[in-house]
């Protein structure tokens, strides 16, 4: 297996458990998830952190602490429209 599918299973793997202990859901649709779990790897090699693929990131490590999976707004865009921005989580 290649190397960024290992990540990105481990990424799946891990969302999955976040998503539980937090409460909330992997979105039911596959595509999704897997767009954005190889956009969190993408991330995560790139720049060394699994920052979310639908924000920018500025390039200011302490600005964008906000945007590492799960960010910061989560809980505000689940409680807005019952899925996160990239909708990896959902309700």
């Amino acid at each position: 297996m290649a190397q960024s599918e290992d990540l990105e299973t481990e990424i799946y793997e891990w969302a999955k458990a976040n998503a539980s202990a937090s409460g909330y859901k992997l979105n039911p649709d596959y595509d999704i998830v897997m767009l954005a779990v190889k956009g969190l790897a993408n991330n995560k090699k790139k720049y060394g952190e699994m920052y979310c693929s639908c924000r920018e990131i500025s390039g200011d490590k302490e600005k964008d602490k906000k945007i590492i999976c799960p960010c910061v707004y989560r809980s505000r865009d689940m409680d807005r429209k019952g899925s996160c921005k990239c909708a990896l989580y959902v309700k």
